[in-house]
């Protein structure tokens, strides 16, 4: 069992290509998109692109990101790249492969890595295989790419990849894909017709595609929706071509629940540590939860609810022990995603509470990732609204929010313990939890006091410690840390 070295090191940041920044390289620049402090819609384009990204690399660097997990930056007719048609190519609007290119090497001078999401489940209606077999019915040689309903390809139906009122009627109704309009598509949405990855030709593309970029100068692969190729040995062959091409290349899967099946060592380095997320909004965001926000929370929805500090430590436990020590420390631990409301919005508006759990990812086992704009203050309900364009008028950030990040990646950054060191429980009772991160003769301890009076906690220690994070104060043996607040001690 290997899982790259340098990701148990990494402070990941995600970006959304089309709404962190533009740039005037582009050659796309010019077209008309949408004002980009307009709010986000679900088909329009920002213009955000790949030249922009290389341009705010001393940014992220001066944030203390050293690993960038990118969303689909292939060639797609959707602002958010989930539809893709051109596996080989970037899209132009974000630059191209060319702005690919030069955002590698920028990154590479700043010693910060790139990985990219892998759409593999399923393709978009302009993918040419899936517009030849449109065009050809079952004369097309690829007709096997895809599940197709025979009557269509024999023309004994009307055939299309725009449903009419009919077949719009039936899929709403509950009728499946495959019957309704004649192909298999994800989640019955006819513009994501299903791969079928038994055709050897699909898997041999898929696998092409995946050696093809990490050759380009990616660091690896968020693999979308994984679970959907249900096929753990897709899987263990995925990871031995990548692997083959570069043994330190990341492969970390989009599953939102215990991942027991794909981290055996053979199929994904991680996945999406969402559990961690659904602890930390019950925990630092207990009294503040927005429940309508939370309703839209994907997979942790029904996980979600107010947690004493004993509840969150016990689940803290449980999560520790799910996988091996190795992969645990190859996690990537997030607060959120594109994929659900931002934290800010979950936790109330509750900017303390954001600083608390960034505090706790930082200071846990697994690689942080902070989605685009957390830092800075950006807030956000459900698609398209958590996908907003990155405000780079400084006057719109908060900057007390921006620092608190910044000196949590240091903190991560400076000691050893608080990325690959041992995890101890020391205490939790009520609204205060506190552990302990080991790593040779290093020592920290991590404390939080989630309610608004300040906690007084026995630490039993021999010498009063230095303080490396936060506002405590000591009596004796006592700590008293503050309301609402975080400590870290040495």
């Amino acid at each position: 069992m290997t899982v790259p070295n340098w990701v148990k090191d990494a402070v990941f940041y995600q970006i959304f290509p089309d709404r962190f920044a533009r740039s005037s390289l582009n050659p796309s620049a010019n077209l008309p998109f949408e004002s980009w402090d307009s709010p986000p819609s679900v088909y329009g384009f920002k213009g955000g692109d790949l030249y922009g990204v290389a341009e705010k690399l001393d940014y992220l660097r001066r944030l203390g990101v050293t690993a960038i997990y990118f969303n689909p930056v292939f060639a797609s007719a959707s602002n958010h790249r989930y539809h893709t048609y051109d596996y080989y190519n970037v899209d132009p609007l974000l630059g191209g492969n060319d702005a690919l290119k030069k955002l590698l090497r920028e990154a590479r001078k700043r010693e910060i890595r790139v990985i990219l999401d892998g759409v593999f489940n399923h393709a978009s209606r302009g993918f040419w295989q899936f517009h030849h077999v449109l065009e050809n019915g079952k004369g097309s040689p690829y007709v096997n790419w895809f599940y197709f309903d025979p009557e269509r390809l024999e023309g004994r139906r009307r055939w299309g990849a725009y449903p009419a009122t009919g077949e719009l009627r039936a899929l709403k109704s509950g009728e499946g894909s495959l019957k309704a309009i004649g192909y298999q598509a994800w989640w019955n949405l006819p513009a994501l017709p299903k791969f079928n990855t038994h055709t050897p030709a699909v898997r041999e593309f898929i696998f092409d595609v995946a050696q093809y970029w990490v050759k380009f100068g990616v660091d690896g692969w968020r693999l979308d929706v994984p679970a959907e190729i249900d096929d753990d040995e897709f899987w263990r062959e995925f990871r031995r071509r990548v692997r083959a091409v570069n043994p330190e290349a990341y492969i970390v899967g989009e599953i939102w629940h215990e991942a027991q099946r794909w981290l055996q060592g053979d199929q994904f380095d991680a996945v999406m540590n969402y559990p961690i997320t659904a602890l930390a909004l019950n925990f630092f965001a207990a009294k503040t939860l927005n429940y309508d926000a939370l309703k839209h929370a994907g997979g942790i929805a029904d996980r979600l609810r107010p947690f004493h500090a004993g509840d969150a430590a016990n689940e803290f436990d449980r999560l520790l022990h799910l996988y091996p020590e190795e992969i645990t420390c190859a996690q990537l631990n997030l607060l959120d995603s594109h994929d659900m409301p931002r934290f800010l919005t979950c936790a109330g508006g509750d900017k303390t509470a954001l600083k608390l759990a960034w505090l706790f990812l930082f200071t846990i086992p697994g690689a942080p990732c902070v989605y685009y704009g957390d830092e800075v203050g950006l807030d956000g309900g459900h698609d398209p609204d958590c996908r907003k364009a990155f405000p780079w008028d400084e006057r719109q950030w908060d900057k007390d929010l921006l620092e608190y990040v910044k000196t949590c990646a240091a903190l991560r950054h400076k000691y050893p313990s608080l990325r690959r060191g041992r995890y101890k429980r020391i205490y939790a009772e009520g609204e205060v939890w506190a552990y302990a991160r080991s790593y040779g003769a290093e020592n920290l301890v991590v404390a939080f006091n989630a309610s608004n009076e300040e906690k007084t906690l026995d630490l039993f220690l021999n010498k009063k410690p230095s303080v490396l994070f936060g506002k405590p104060f000591f009596s004796g043996n006592q700590v008293v840390i503050p309301p609402r607040s975080g400590a870290v001690l040495k």
